[in-house]
């Protein structure tokens, strides 16, 4: 297990089994403790536990646990210490958080200690989440999301499920409400803390990243390929938004992401979401020039690269009018095209591709505008995002995990996490797994670059399944 860090927000998530029996006369039988940075378990605390009381039948029938397995075990008090330890400066987290949360400040008061904990409730995040759910039981809500649970109403199998479930809750969480209340009541904020302390904790892997001042309120945020390099540039930087990042930041979160187009998705709506003060209104300029097409006055499809500055509605877009040179002498090599007609060979004659015939001769009028013209627009079809019914399969955060963004009818819907096991090809199961997200402008225009330059594992076309 690795050891967490002081500069992070953590978890304890735990499972508790009892007795069954009269209200605050319960016994614990099985506690499971993960604790979880968010990313990861760091540390574990797995036991029976004698209750000193008889177990009521149902709880037999519903957990396996009886009388005969608890004889040998610890009783709770042998326990505490443990608990305790695991559990300080951290923030609690259960699948119906104020039963498991009474039973242990129960059991605490018993023993003359008074247990108190920050706590989350999986039930309620999910409510808000993942809203209309036929059932939030911890079994209906894993199956419904894909995730596996081994030893069901045991300790140990449902505290596993609930730190599966918490962990796609925080990548549900658009405005980071979580890791911001987590933050404010951290009690490691009311000293300044070091920049150095900071990274620490940090990935050198694809993600996003999320700079937090002293109330926990997000004031930047930013992607990358390597969360802790770029983050220690902002901390190194000596240009206006990093001097500002460095007078203010309290704390930096994160969500590694595995696949770059994940991280820009999320960036790019949780930016919307969030409106960050250091961040400008997002960057437009991560796009600026993109491609066109007309008619010319003998009927052939011309193309050409442009600024989108007052150039609405493009075929394709592009980081700079090189990179959009560049895709077009490659899309007018690929398809035969006339470098006259896409812009790149100005003449009043023929193009060079003609010389060397590598062009039907369009520019001269001996290949007919209606033959050309198929295999202009078969570009233009195939660049465009309209009516498109997708999935696009990338890496995930872990090798049995991968994302998935879902284009429907050309519009972006949303993008989650799924385990290699899980069918996600059913719309109704997508829509459990996958995040909602708004159809905007920018994030069309991302999707776009990527499946143009294939930088993603698989397309599922839905259409034809």
């Amino acid at each position: 297990m690795g050891n967490a860090t002081k500069n992070q927000i953590i978890y304890s998530i735990i499972d508790i089994e009892t007795t069954g029996g009269k209200y605050n006369e319960e016994g614990v039988t099985e506690i499971a403790i993960y604790k979880f940075d968010g990313h990861e378990v760091v540390d574990q605390f797995i036991s029976l536990v004698n209750p000193e009381k008889p177990i009521q039948p149902f709880v037999v029938n519903l957990t396996g646990i009886n009388s005969n397995m608890l004889r040998n075990a610890p009783k709770f008090y042998e326990i505490a210490k443990r608990i305790i330890e695991i559990t300080t400066d951290t923030i609690v987290v259960a699948h119906n958080a104020s039963f498991d949360y009474r039973i242990l400040q129960m059991e605490f008061d018993r023993l003359g200690y008074s247990f108190e904990r920050q706590t989350l409730c999986t039930v309620e995040l999910s409510k808000k989440l993942i809203p209309e759910q036929d059932s939030y039981s911890l079994g209906k809500l894993s199956r419904s999301l894909g995730i596996a649970v081994s030893d069901r109403h045991r300790a140990s199998g449902d505290a596993q499920a609930t730190v599966k479930l918490f962990k796609m809750l925080l990548a549900k969480d658009k405005t980071k409400s979580i890791i911001t209340a987590a933050i404010k009541l951290s009690p490691r904020h009311q000293m300044e803390p070091k920049l150095l302390d900071l990274l620490a904790p940090l990935p050198s892997e694809t993600g996003v990243y999320y700079i937090h001042n002293a109330d926990g309120d997000i004031i930047y945020i930013g992607k990358s390929k390597n969360i802790k390099k770029r983050v220690n540039q902002h901390f190194i930087g000596t240009e206006v938004k990093s001097k500002k990042i460095q007078l203010q930041v309290a704390d930096v979160s994160f969500e590694t992401t595995g696949s770059e187009l994940v991280a820009l998705l999320k960036e790019s709506e949780e930016i919307k979401t969030n409106k960050p003060p250091l961040n400008r209104a997002l960057r437009r300029s991560i796009f600026t020039h993109g491609l066109f097409s007309f008619e010319d006055e003998m009927g052939y499809v011309n193309f050409q690269i442009k600024s989108l500055k007052n150039n609405p509605d493009p075929i394709a877009t592009f980081g700079n009018i090189f990179q959009g040179r560049k895709y077009l002498m490659a899309m007018t090599e690929k398809h035969q095209l006339c470098q006259k007609l896409t812009g790149l060979y100005p003449s009043k004659t023929n193009c060079f591709s003609y010389t060397i015939k590598q062009c039907f001769g369009a520019c001269l009028g001996e290949e007919s505008a209606g033959t050309y013209n198929a295999r202009a627009q078969s570009v233009i079809d195939k660049m465009r995002m309209d009516n498109k019914n997708i999935l696009i399969i990338d890496r995930g955060r872990a090798v049995d995990e991968r994302s998935v963004i879902w284009v429907e009818n050309g519009s972006f819907r949303g993008m989650g996490f799924f385990d290699l096991n899980f069918q996600i090809n059913n719309p109704d199961v997508l829509r459990t797994v996958v995040t909602p997200m708004s159809a905007n402008r920018d994030a069309s225009r991302i999707i776009q670059s990527f499946l143009r330059r294939k930088k993603y594992l698989k397309i599922i076309n839905l259409e034809e399944r």
